[in-house]
């Protein structure tokens, strides 16, 4: 190989500074395709990643199955989610039990408000006798509207389609969006996060969904904040209501740990969270990319514990089969209305509904450490 020097021998009249000149342009043409490597590598990275996060998303296109007989989307710019958790047994799931089809095992619609500085949460009970309107089935018939029937029961006969067109039938609101998620998605996102802190005040224990927690606190790993979310029979009556009551306690210990760990300021932890979460979900086609689901992450960002209403549909129990509840009227009418206006939930929504907390008899549970506690 030739001397380096020979490159910078200088030609007849030639003067050391021009010598200079060519050595430094030979260093910004190296340190200029080195940027430009570096640049092309992490731009191709990124794609990578993107490509991947958007093909983990399950996306189904809500709009098109149900076409234009669907409630106005409200003209202010508050959004209506329904949140739905599956108790399907497919896949990996299949550890949890051996049931045939799926139902709606969690129903929450989540309605952020036009500042998207608060946010209500009406969870649904499962048992909730409704009208269900005509749904197309997975093999191409249709289910005739059906008075009297399980709220859940519409996931199973028609799918998250027949899911949301039912949810709008019973409020009057049309669904900006659509998020399902099932148990082993449950779990993943919740052992990303590290876990979730709850004090309980009494021993839960509730072998047919796997909890078993004595007094005191505990962060919970995945699959025991699932078997907490999913229990009936270790508080109350062992009915969805009180189960319903501990979902409510539990999202609020989650958005405690979400705020907690700095989630946008820790790229790691966001990468993790997104990868978990993306290959978690089904969403409707809308939401159904990074871009998106990262956008709502941004929207709900500024909403912490303090912002969340948390409430039940108001309803009775049924007077013809104790084991079901009907929506209670006309507390139902005024809660479905404030959603439309997108205003607070008024106490009159809330009065005489056997979900009101007041009537949930049980084991406390609260979250995080209990006040006095280390």
């Amino acid at each position: 190989m030739a001397d380096d020097s020979a490159d910078d021998a200088l030609p007849p009249g030639a003067s050391a500074l021009t010598a200079r000149t060519r050595r430094a342009r030979r260093r910004l043409r190296v340190a200029a395709l080195t940027t430009a490597a570096a640049l092309t590598l992490t731009a191709a990275a990124g794609v990578a990643l993107y490509v991947k996060f958007d093909g983990n998303i399950a996306g189904l296109d809500i709009d098109s199955a149900l076409g234009g007989d669907r409630p106005e989307d409200a003209p202010h710019g508050s959004l209506d989610i329904l949140v739905l958790g599956s108790d399907s047994r497919a896949g990996g799931n299949g550890v949890y039990g051996s049931e045939d089809g799926a139902r709606a095992d969690t129903a929450m619609i989540v309605h952020i408000n036009e500042e998207h500085d608060a946010a209500t949460v009406v969870s649904i009970p499962r048992d909730t006798l409704v009208t269900r309107p005509a749904c197309d089935r997975a093999d191409g018939t249709t289910a005739p509207e059906a008075p009297r029937t399980m709220y859940n029961e519409a996931y199973e006969i028609g799918g998250p389609a027949c899911a949301v067109k039912t949810t709008e039938s019973l409020t009057g609101i049309r669904m900006d969006h659509y998020i399902e998620i099932d148990f082993k998605g449950f779990e993943k996102i919740i052992d990303t996060l590290g876990g979730v802190e709850i004090t309980t005040r009494e021993d839960l224990r509730d072998p047919d969904s796997r909890l078993d927690l004595a007094a005191g606190t505990h962060t919970l790993d995945g699959a025991q904040a699932l078997a907490l979310v999913r229990t009936r029979h270790a508080i109350g009556d062992g009915s969805d209501l009180g189960r319903i009551r501990l979902q409510h306690t539990f999202v609020r210990a989650l958005a405690e740990q979400v705020g907690s760990i700095g989630l946008f300021g820790n790229p790691k932890k966001l990468y993790d969270l997104a990868d978990a979460a993306t290959s978690s979900l089904t969403t409707d086609s809308a939401l159904a990319s990074v871009s998106e689901l990262t956008g709502l992450a941004r929207t709900l960002k500024n909403i912490g514990p303090d912002q969340l209403d948390m409430i039940t549909l108001p309803i009775a129990h049924d007077e013809h089969d104790p084991n079901r509840v009907v929506p209670l009227s006309p507390q139902g009418e005024r809660l479905w209305e404030a959603l439309r206006r997108d205003e607070p939930v008024p106490e009159a929504a809330r009065e005489g509904s056997a979900a009101a907390d007041r009537q949930q008899p049980g084991a406390e549970v609260t979250p995080g450490t209990p006040e006095g506690g280390e």
